[in-house]
């Protein structure tokens, strides 16, 4: 009966004549609940199976006999679909499929399984239906041994992979090891990139749901631990099979090229650093990071300086953020990653070098670096201190190989790796107890250290010298034999460690920081010492360094100014040390004090003098301070400061009479003395006047602090700037005679920053009617008021340079801060309250103090936000001159307090472009526009404060007539910098061009130009070379911005079709339309200036190049086409078309022309030359030569766009020539007229017997005119270089 229904079934198949209607039949007398049935349907199904799959039936016949016994399968009992699934797993090991098309059967069936209530018998056991799915399942993918082909391999292991979804997470691991064992007979790349898609997926979901805790679906830690194992699965089958590590990078640099998102991800980035361990794909793993990270960091930065770019890329891909997240992941137990996260942090710091630099203005630069690399060092450095952080295991290594930088790195730059050092001891103190050996070897090489890396070293290990005795000796002895050293950066450095030992082993009894009223500075442990040391045995200590510290008061004036500015830090943080210290510096006072008084060696004792005064000053402003909050408590304390405080009144008292009574000839100083830098005695005077100016401003501030306001200590004060000012106008006057550059650099003022701060706020902004008669003394010298304001600028300028300045808490960042802050209160108030116009009236020479002011705003800004950007929303509020006693506000919106300082200065620039001729001043407008383009980058893009900013920008540019070059620049560098932000600026550059063309006429003379202006900026002054320069630097901009879409749309291209592809080809065609639309104004823009009589140098040079670039990019994008032609992924669009006829029409013939007219110009200019002597014509000849160098550059770049336009003529069948006029200009072009009177030239000569060389050089030039300006003679000079170029 069984054979008979085969048969039959057989025969209606092969006919094709209603299989399924027999079929059906059979099934509908077959019902489910009888066991005769139940075999009958079961034994149809093992038969259509055979018969399918023998492939003696039509397509379309075979599909209706599946698509029946699947609606069908349903149907059967549990059992029944336990032996048929079972079936197919004996049929698939025994590779008897031929086809495969029975196996949309098998998934069905495993389906149906999965939903089965039965318990359903395997081997001895019994097993729910989903786990008998999932036993077959196993058992199929561990029979490594079953024949497939490679579209059957394929199609099996997609299979599986859709079904990584429906299964518990916890069951999926061995499923995978088994798919990787699978992947030996090919598919690997499907297979891992099935595994990284769906962990990539499975990890974005994570995220969206940690914001609801109750709708999680899978718990965080489990998720972890199986994304480990799973790593651990593929790191053992790379072990087996090297190809497949092969295959993963090979991977994953083909995603990070087209899509980074979809394939990097935290998974994949975890498992690369996995696979890093094997020594044979380090070296490529960590190259594909770097170049990444790299990558990255230049595309992020390349986003955010544009919003036509970031409309087209909303969604901006960051790999740094996803490799902070794998090492937050690693925390799961993820130990195999953690070797690779370390080398790649080290390997991201090294590939970085710091500029040798004075001070630190780099390093503690908290805004975004403009470098790659070194965003790519912080990546590295965040990645060693957060991995620091959650492993302990490495913690030891990781510090040795911090250490081990430090020591072998000594002579380049190291501030990086000094940081990270000091975050690491932040982060957990006590490890460096375990390597205690590696601190004592890197004291030994504190000499070689420069001082700033010396001092950072030591910050950061200090938590070791308080609990480690032998390391603590150890250092000691090291500082003893460099303060003895014959190097002066030795002797330095140990000053440096003596002043921060004694700043941080506190004597039992010292103020705390808050009675002091001082930050924090160094400390980097909140621990009490105490429990280690003693209060006498620190006592003993600190003296025991004071006492080595007396030494160096008599070596060079650099280490002793160190030691005078550490005292100070040293009082703050030590207070008991306080009588000890200020008997030292007292006794020095005196000692100096005798040596003026005597007048021998007065140019060392004045020295002396102006390096230890400042510091006794603040010194004992600060000891009077402390001495109130202990005055009821010890009265005898104040006898000790008023005895201080008398002996220096006394010294200081004598010196100023003497300074204020004596005249320039007691210091053999006055005009008839050599100033010269030329000779020694020249030199030597000019150090002497530095140091009595030195001294002047020494006493100054003595007295000014001292005098409470008194008048006669303020005539005191302007008797001693009389004397400074008669030295420092014979210093500029010799100066200015000696043209030397050293000569006309300004003294270091010895002012400390805080005292600029009071004498500002006194000068300018002391309205007390107690002060007034006093003050008034200062205010009556105008040269006074100016020279303290450029002090200002002085000593900003050296904050922005170094970030530090001299003085007391001049390395105290907060201090610097809240000075700055008061600093540019006062300047802001002067320069608003009195117009630079009234000013000038009366003013006989110099610059004006408001001028002055504005240019320490300017300085003042930018420091800020090079320095203290996380602090700029505390910086405008302290500028905020109305809300003086406002309390801090929690929020502070930034833009609009920006918005309010710009709109100050908006109102000055305006009265300044609305000022008449003369009254014009271009060096107040040029430093208000400098200020307001600085403050506009505070302004939030999308705000309407930054709208109406560049509104009136276009506004101001187009309404101001402006001659002044560098305004006229100023103003369109901060139009184009705020047209970015706003949108693309290239119809700006069109209607630029256009002015510009309208202005200097066109190359052909008889051509008369519609004068159409747009922008009144743009004049017959400023169009060439100041806008023409600035339009062609934007438009290189605008051209990277085409050449790096341009990039991504070939990524695109070469993507595989995904389900999604509406939506790809929807994103490929809105790049395309922007690329082309990018490019069509730019052309427009480019037909302008090519029409323009530009005159000869940098503007015609920047042009020629930049047409060069845009026909380069065009190409690219010609290319792009047609690879698209080739793939058949598309055909060419309308609006290449357009863009191709632009091209050939407004462009190229025009560039042609310009070729003509650049090179006519260039005979000019040899004709001229020719006609003075020999040299002048070389040298003339040179420069032509040098600056017709891109002409065949750009012939090469149009022929090879055209060349590219044939081929894709040919593959789209599109006649993209038809736009295109051949020309037959090459490398050199033959004018007929001037061929013609050449061969006239040559004929007479021929008709003489001997011509000589006169006539044989003027022959060659009638020849080289013919040719288009180019010498024959010389193949280079003649542009024949076009092949190689």
């Amino acid at each position: 009966f069984w054979l008979q229904l085969g048969e039959l079934i057989t025969r209606q198949a092969v006919k094709g004549k209603e299989t399924a209607v027999l079929l059906r039949g059979i099934f509908k007398g077959s019902p489910c609940s009888q066991q005769n049935g139940v075999l009958r349907r079961l034994q149809v199904y093992k038969h259509c199976i055979q018969l399918v799959e023998s492939g003696d039936l039509q397509l379309d016949i075979g599909s209706e006999i599946i698509g029946l016994l699947m609606l069908e399968a349903r149907q059967l009992p549990g059992a029944a679909m336990a032996e048929l699934a079972t079936l197919f797993v004996d049929v698939i090991k025994g590779g008897s499929l031929s086809n495969g098309k029975s196996l949309e059967l098998f998934s069905t069936v495993l389906t149906a399984l999965a939903t089965s209530k039965e318990s359903l018998v395997y081997g001895k056991g019994e097993l729910s239906g989903e786990e008998f799915k999932k036993q077959l399942i196993n058992t199929l993918c561990s029979s490594r041994d079953i024949p497939l082909s490679s579209e059957e391999l394929q199609f099996v292991v997609e299979k599986v992979l859709r079904m990584f979804s429906k299964l518990d997470l916890q069951e999926i691991p061995p499923l995978v090891y088994q798919l990787l064992l699978l992947s030996a007979k090919g598919s690997k790349k499907t297979v891992l990139e099935g595994i990284i898609t769906f962990f990539n997926q499975l990890d974005k979901k994570q995220k969206e749901e940690s914001v609801d805790l109750e709708a999680a679906t899978v718990p965080l830690d489990q998720l972890r631990h199986v994304e480990g194992t799973i790593i651990l699965h593929i790191i053992s089958v790379i072990n087996l099979d090297q190809d497949l590590g092969r295959e993963l990078i090979k991977l994953l640099k083909a995603e990070q090229q087209r899509d980074p998102g979809k394939t990097l991800c935290p998974f994949s980035v975890a498992l690369v650093l996995s696979v890093a361990i094997k020594h044979r794909f380090e070296e490529q793993v960590f190259d594909f990071l770097k170049m990444s990270i790299v990558r990255s960091c230049k595309d992020l930065q390349f986003l955010q300086g544009s919003k036509f770019l970031q409309d087209l890329f909303p969604q901006q891909y960051d790999v740094a953020s996803i490799i902070l997240e794998v090492v937050e992941n690693s925390a799961f137990g993820w130990d195999h990653v953690t070797q690779g996260l370390v080398d790649l942090g080290f390997t991201l710091m090294e590939s970085y070098e710091p500029k040798k630099i004075l001070g630190k203005a780099a390093e503690t630069s908290y805004g975004l670096s403009k470098m790659p690399a070194h965003q790519a060092c912080r990546l590295g450095a965040n990645i060693l201190l957060e991995t620091f952080k959650v492993h302990e295991p490495i913690r030891s290594a990781v510090l040795e190989q911090v250490l081990n930088r430090v020591i072998t790195k000594a002579t380049s730059p190291i501030n990086h790796f000094i940081d990270l050092l000091s975050n690491i001891v932040v982060s957990a103190p006590l490890v460096l107890q375990n390597s205690s050996s590696k601190v004592t070897e890197a004291f030994d090489n504190l000499s070689f250290l420069p001082l700033d890396m010396v001092q950072g070293l030591l910050k950061a290990v200090q938590p070791l010298l308080k609990v480690s005795m032998s390391v603590r000796d150890s250092l000691i002895l090291v500082l003893r034999k460099a303060i003895f050293s014959r190097q002066l950066d030795a002797r330095k450095a140990a000053v440096a460690g003596f002043l921060l030992l004694l700043k941080n082993f506190k004597v039992l009894g010292s103020l705390t920081f808050s009675q002091c009223s001082q930050a924090i500075g160094a400390s980097q442990v909140q621990a009490d010492i105490h429990g280690c040391y003693n209060s006498a045995a620190n006592e003993a200590f600190c003296l025991e360094i004071l006492g080595s510290l007396r030494r160096c008061l008599s070596q060079q004036a650099d280490v002793r100014l160190m030691l005078y500015e550490g005292f100070y830090d040293v009082l703050r943080r030590n207070s008991q040390l306080s009588n000890s210290i200020m008997e030292t510096l007292l006794s020095q006072v005196k000692y100096i004090h005798r040596a003026i008084e005597r007048w021998q060696g007065r140019k060392s004792g004045l020295q002396e003098f102006q390096d230890c005064t400042p510091c006794i000053q603040h010194c004992l402003a600060w000891y009077k301070s402390t001495m109130q909050l202990h005055h009821e408590a010890e009265e005898e304390e104040d006898d000790d400061y008023v005895g201080f405080q008398q002996d220096l009144d006394e010294m200081l008292e004598s010196i100023t009479r003497r300074m204020i009574k004596s005249e320039l000839e007691d210091f053999e100083l006055d005009k008839s003395a050599d100033f010269s830098l030329s000779s020694g005695v020249g030199v030597k005077n000019n150090i002497y006047a530095i140091l009595v100016m030195g001294v002047c401003e020494v006493l100054i501030e003595y007295n000014f602090n001292i005098g409470n306001f008194s008048k006669n200590k303020f005539e005191d004060v302007l008797g001693l700037f009389k004397c400074y000012s008669k030295l420092s106008e014979i210093l500029k006057e010799k100066a200015g005679k000696n043209k030397s550059s050293l000569a006309n650099k300004t003294a270091r003022s010895f002012f400390s920053m805080s005292f600029v701060s009071t004498l500002l706020t006194a000068l300018f902004r002391d309205s007390a009617q107690s002060h007034e008669e006093s003050l008034a003394v200062l205010r009556s010298s105008s040269e006074f008021m100016r020279y303290a304001v450029g002090v200002a600028l002085q000593k900003v300028q050296q904050l922005e340079e170094t970030g530090q300045t001299d003085g007391p808490d001049g390395q105290n960042p907060e201090k610097m801060f809240q000075t700055l802050c008061k600093i540019t209160r006062v300047l802001l108030w002067r320069y608003t309250s009195i117009p630079t116009a009234v000013e000038e009236s009366g003013k006989k020479k110099g610059k004006s103090i408001s001028l002055v002011c504005l240019d320490g705003l300017l300085k003042i800004f930018n420091t800020v936000q090079q320095l203290y950007r996380p602090k700029i929303p505390q910086f405008l509020r302290a500028l905020d001159i109305a809300n003086d006693d406002a309390e801090e506000e929690e929020d502070i919106n930034v833009t609009e307090k920006a918005a309010f300082q710009i709109r100050q200065f908006q109102r000055s620039l305006v009265n300044q472009l609305s000022s008449a001729g003369d009254d014009f001043n271009s060096k107040e407008a040029l430093s208000l526009v400098t200020i307001i383009s600085t403050l506009s980058k505070l302004l939030e893009p999308s705000s309407p404060q930054f709208i109406q900013l560049f509104s009136w920008t276009v506004k101001i540019c187009k309404e101001n007539n402006l001659e002044d070059a560098p305004c006229c620049k100023g103003l369109l560098t901060l139009l184009f910098s705020l047209h970015f932000l706003y949108k693309s600026p290239v119809g700006l550059l069109r209607e630029l061009a256009q002015d510009i063309h309208a202005h200097l006429g066109d190359i052909d003379q008889d051509m008369e130009v519609e004068n159409q202006s747009h922008f009144a900026i743009v004049n017959i002054k400023t169009a060439a070379p100041t806008v023409c320069l600035l339009v062609l630097a934007q438009a290189e901009k605008v051209l990277e911005e085409v050449d790096w879409l341009i990039k991504k749309l070939k990524n695109h291209l070469v993507l595989e079709i995904p389900e999604d592809s509406s939506q790809a080809s929807s994103q490929i065609q809105s790049l395309e339309k922007a690329i082309i639309l990018q490019l069509g104004t730019l052309l427009t823009a480019y037909h302008e200036l090519v029409q323009t009589a530009l005159p000869a140098g940098s503007c015609v040079d920047t042009l020629l190049r930049s047409l060069s670039k845009t026909y380069t990019i065009l190409t690219s994008l010609i290319k792009h086409y047609l690879q698209v032609c080739r793939s058949g992924l598309g055909t060419i669009s309308g609006r290449l078309e357009k863009l191709v006829k632009l091209s050939g029409s407004h462009l190229t013939p025009q560039c042609y022309a310009f070729i003509t007219y650049v090179q006519n110009i260039h005979s000019e200019s040899l004709s001229f030359a020719g006609e003075k002597k020999k040299k002048k014509e070389d040298e003339t000849a040179a420069k032509v030569l040098r600056e017709t160098k891109p002409i065949p550059n750009l012939i090469f770049a149009i022929e090879q766009y055209e060349k590219f336009l044939i081929h894709l003529s040919k593959k789209s069948k599109v006649n993209l020539m038809q736009y295109m006029k051949l020309s037959t200009s090459r490398d050199f072009r033959i004018n007929a007229s001037t061929l013609e009177s050449a061969l006239q030239e040559k004929n007479t000569e021929d008709a003489e017997n001997e011509p000589d060389n006169d006539q044989v050089r003027t022959l060659r030039r009638a020849r080289a005119r013919a040719h288009g300006g180019h010498s024959l003679q010389d193949p280079a000079e003649a542009g024949l270089s076009l092949g190689v170029c």
